[in-house]
């Protein structure tokens, strides 16, 4: 039986569940379903696999001096393969109208969905032409705000917080943004914020019982949408953009700035998505969006603080900032 899902604003079809996405409900849709098959190799994939490949991209990161992350493009274009070290792969005709997506043992439908529902997202967003941000994306009266940051800046346990202070969550990690007649909003995600122990601990406390994403990795997840926490499924526009700067042992940490015209959009194109796969056609027609979305929305700079019980106080600065903002739009 076919179920169908949604995630950043496009529909996946798929017979197996996807660990981290509800079913969904039929739904209009502006861009082509997904056909997403899991575990056996259909006959589409099955030609593919036999083209000749070209590589495209390899992670600078390596194991064993083999890259933890590779792109090839397929026959003449007509399919990508997306790959890891650790044997799972994903094949995607060019359209990412179908994806097929598999993953050795010991390894679970968690670990495969982890990568389906993160870059592999991202891969089909860049692939539709729709803007993905580096972001986590939380909700105030109805408008979403930005936390733009590459891995590690603190963005998704930012996220967690402001969940647990009643924001409503709409993304984490990849914001889809699209512009409507001059407006810009963002698609929902899915319902988790995926956290490390230390930064669980730090919003949670030591006490904490959150779920692994997978039996074979460290990392957890907050769910979202339940009794205490709130999961955006609108979409939603984007009101403002917070680009998260490093850490700092100031004491008047942590604090926000306006960035100039100029840095927010140095900032914006730094926190895309996977930019490292788009052509040079794509590259400009992404200038010309994020300088619409520069003029569009305003872009600010936060600056965190190493002390770690200072992010509710940071949670509250956000929330003042982003209430205020909404103010100055009326």
């Amino acid at each position: 039986m076919i179920q169908r899902y949604r995630a950043y604003g496009i529909e996946l079809q798929a017979e197996s569940r996807i660990p981290g996405l509800e079913p969904a409900g039929r739904e209009d849709s502006v861009t082509a379903p997904i056909e997403l098959t899991i575990g056996y190799c259909p006959e589409w994939a099955r030609q593919a696999l036999q083209m000749s490949a070209v590589p495209l991209y390899a992670g600078q990161t390596k194991t064993d001096e083999v890259p933890t992350f590779q792109v090839e493009q397929v026959g003449n274009g007509e399919f990508f393969r997306l790959f890891y070290s650790n044997g799972t792969q994903v094949l995607a005709d060019a359209k990412t109208q179908r994806i097929w997506g598999t993953c050795p043992p010991p390894l679970t439908l968690e670990d495969l969905c982890t990568y389906l529902l993160g870059p592999v997202m991202g891969f089909v967003l860049r692939r539709r032409g729709i803007l993905a941000l580096h972001a986590s994306c939380f909700c105030i009266d109805g408008r979403a705000f930005a936390l733009c940051g590459s891995a590690g800046c603190g963005k998704s346990t930012a996220a967690a917080a402001l969940a647990v202070r009643g924001a409503a969550i709409l993304c984490e990690d990849i914001a889809a943004v699209r512009e409507r007649d001059g407006t810009f909003y963002v698609a929902p995600g899915y319902p988790r914020v995926n956290l490390w122990p230390d930064s669980a601990a730090y919003v949670l406390g030591d006490g904490h019982n959150l779920p692994k994403i997978t039996p074979n990795w460290e990392k957890l997840y907050l769910g979202l949408g339940g009794k205490n926490t709130k999961f955006e499924t609108q979409e939603r526009a984007l009101e403002g953009i917070y680009i998260m700067e490093s850490r700092t042992h100031a004491g008047n940490a942590p604090r926000i700035r306006e960035a100039s015209p100029q840095e927010a959009v140095v900032r914006l194109i730094q926190n895309t998505y996977m930019n490292y796969l788009l052509s040079t056609e794509q590259r400009a027609d992404e200038f010309d969006t994020i300088m619409k979305l520069a003029a569009a929305v305003p872009v600010r700079l936060l600056t965190p603080s190493y002390e770690v019980a200072k992010i509710n106080a940071m949670c509250e600065l956000l929330e003042d900032d982003a209430r205020a903002a909404i103010v100055r739009d009326r």
